[in-house]
């Protein structure tokens, strides 16, 4: 079953030096941009993460230092992924808890903005576990009848998701062929930032979800302990939480004006 779009989704993978998303870099990526009227794009870069690769991780997705060297910076990089994505919704396996996040730690490092106001993003992983509990390479033998070659690869991965969504969409009655009801589907409980620092209340104020204030209001906590601001900015938190942050502070900061 072909996807049902109103605007072009990128379907997107990373492979990356490690599972850290504020410490670790992106050494190579895939993206699959399906376009409404049934086109599709693909590029796949490999990207010098400007730190080592772990071996361990190596023998993973068969990325070296060695193969990376003379390839080009995420920075370097960005201006050309960000064309490829800014129109787009997104979409991955295991996307939301991992993909997504370090894709924008990357993006701001990179000094481009980043955010998902205007779109949404399909997680296939979370369709996948909610209908049969299975990783990809079981997902793609088991909706598509295929044998995933060249796995953790990002464009075999990339590929792969792809088919399997569309093989799901066939295959479920229940999923509705839109992104707007697939990101809802795939979704996990909703943060204000990716990495899940901030959450909300259910009147939808952000609030922390971690830490001595789990719980509490952010725009509360920043007005009775301003210090606690300057510490959150200057430890070791994800860009992106800081930028969510930053603007929730400002938007106080404008109320009381």
């Amino acid at each position: 079953m072909s996807l049902n779009l109103t605007k072009p989704i990128c379907f997107f993978d990373l492979e990356t030096t490690g599972i850290n998303i504020t410490n670790d870099r992106v050494v190579e990526i895939s993206i699959l941009k399906v376009f409404p009227n049934g086109n599709k794009e693909s590029k796949t870069w490999l990207i010098n993460p400007e730190m080592p690769i772990p071996p361990f991780v190596s023998e993973i997705h068969g990325i070296t230092d060695e193969k990376v060297a003379n390839e080009p910076t995420f920075k370097e990089l960005a201006p050309q992924i960000n064309a490829m994505i800014k129109d787009a919704d997104l979409a991955g396996f295991n996307s939301n808890r991992f993909d997504i996040p370090l894709l924008a730690e990357e993006m701001l490092r990179a000094e481009l903005d980043f955010d998902m106001k205007n779109r949404v993003a399909v997680d296939v992983q979370t369709i996948f576990h909610k209908m049969e509990k299975r990783t990809l390479g079981a997902a793609y033998k088991f909706y598509c009848d295929k044998t995933l070659e060249n796995a953790h690869t990002a464009e075999a991965d990339t590929l792969a998701t792809f088919e399997v969504l569309e093989a799901q969409l066939e295959r479920y009655d229940e999923l509705e062929n839109n992104t707007k009801f697939l990101a809802d589907f795939s979704a996990h409980k909703k943060f204000a930032d990716f990495a899940g620092f901030l959450s909300y209340t259910k009147e939808g104020e952000e609030c922390f979800a971690f830490g001595k204030h789990k719980g509490k209001l952010v725009t509360e906590v920043l007005e009775k302990e301003p210090g606690y601001f300057g510490w959150l900015l200057n430890a070791d938190f994800p860009l992106y939480t800081k930028k969510v942050l930053t603007a929730i502070k400002l938007r106080a900061l404008n109320n009381k004006f």
